[in-house]
């Protein structure tokens, strides 16, 4: 495995991660699992990159795409608490009107942003003398850190335990006053804005943006969550902000070998959508295996206890 392979699957960990902890919020905290990302994340990247093909700043673009994907966060969450629909029904709606939002805001269905100067190029201008294979990686790991303790001090806060509230036991939080719709449209205001950020950052990353760009983005972002969560169990926001994280990486890095070395195994470019679901469904499976064989240690050793206290009474 090549030190570039390494970097690369560093670089788009990093900048999925932080999808990837807008995914924790609904999935984990909240217990609402939003289908709106799979829209949102495509969003912050058409916002972004039509601002900077038309020779806008590309720190204003990437702040209007936060804004963008904090608004698509209301949608949802107004669909559901309003109009009280359900929330896999709130996120489908939502995700569904965005595919045409991006179309009209990017103008056709792909933009690319050759010749043209993103944040990333902007950073580069002010350090010089760093190579960019490792200046990249090093930018995604500040903006990271900052925004996972962000995170953690906004939950510590008296809004931020309400939300986690929400999500343990909504009708025991409502039964002591607090207002459990609005802690809700926070959380997937947040929560989007965060998928939004990312898309913004991936479109800069990869020089395009395209309306098609976020499918399966869900499916990515609850391996990640469900794969660091597997790797690190200790349950506070603190190790969890960090254990998604972690999974984000470890999935990038799993799906870019299986894009290198794939077609060993005779996977194909178009299987790595398959290799997500087998990722999500295995990293489900393993809590449940553990169970089991847990159980059947224990119930063996309960019957070799009994059977040798039945031997000492004979």
């Amino acid at each position: 495995m090549t030190i570039s392979l390494l970097l690369h699957a560093l670089e788009q960990g990093l900048i999925f991660g932080i999808m990837v902890l807008g995914v924790f919020i609904t999935y984990k905290i909240l217990d609402f699992p939003d289908l709106t990302v799979d829209g949102s994340f495509p969003l912050g990247a058409a916002v972004a990159t039509k601002i900077i093909f038309s020779g806008g700043n590309p720190l204003w673009g990437t702040f209007l795409a936060i804004i963008a994907g904090s608004l698509a966060g209301i949608i949802t969450g107004l669909l559901h608490t309003k109009l009280k629909l359900t929330n896999l029904l709130s996120g489908i709606l939502t995700m569904t009107l965005l595919y045409s939002v991006n179309l009209r805001i990017m103008g056709r269905p792909n933009i690319p942003l050759l010749g043209k100067e993103t944040l990333l190029e902007e950073i580069k201008i002010h350090f010089p003398n760093i190579s960019m294979n490792y200046l990249i990686p090093f930018f995604f790991l500040f903006l990271v850190i900052i925004l996972k303790f962000t995170l953690d001090l906004f939950f510590s806060t008296e809004i931020g335990l309400a939300i986690i509230a929400t999500g343990d036991n909504e009708q025991m939080i409502r039964s002591l006053g607090a207002n459990t719709d609005m802690t809700k449209i926070i959380g997937l205001c947040l929560s989007n804005a965060l998928v939004a950020l990312s898309g913004a950052f991936f479109s800069q990353y990869s020089g395009f943006a395209d309306v098609n760009m976020g499918l399966g983005t869900v499916v990515a972002g609850l391996a990640s969550v469900i794969i660091g969560i597997s790797i690190i169990r200790i349950p506070t926001i603190f190790w969890r902000t960090i254990a998604v994280v972690i999974g984000s990486l470890v999935y990038r890095l799993i799906m870019i070998i299986a894009l290198r070395y794939g077609y060993r195994l005779g996977f194909k470019p178009g299987d790595l959508k398959l290799i997500s679901v087998l990722l999500v469904i295995i990293a489900l499976s393993i809590p449940i295996i553990k169970h089991r064989i847990d159980f059947i240690t224990s119930f063996n050793l309960g019957r070799k206890d009994l059977q040798n206290n039945q031997k000492k009474e004979v």
